[in-house]
């Protein structure tokens, strides 16, 4: 459920080239999910990344994770 729901969110992000030839990448509706890199693979290796640390932050701190696709991870546990 957890690479699901992963997969789903970086299917959504959107990236963009900044003026100084660096990419910057985020998540709409998630909030501070985003990542900024010399490359485009970089930005999205550190977005995946600062993704995973978002969730794994959210759920241990209870806090509500938005679904993606129909995938929710409120109510997960992490041991």
């Amino acid at each position: 459920m957890l690479t699901e729901y992963i997969r789903a969110a970086l299917h959504q992000a959107q990236y963009e080239k900044l003026e100084d030839s660096t990419y910057y990448g985020e998540i709409p509706g998630l909030q501070g999910v985003y990542a900024g890199a010399a490359t485009l693979e970089l930005c999205r290796e550190e977005l995946q990344s600062a993704l995973e640390d978002w969730i794994l932050f959210g759920i241990a701190n209870g806090f509500h994770i938005p679904p993606i696709n129909g995938i929710d991870l409120n109510g997960t546990k992490v041991a």
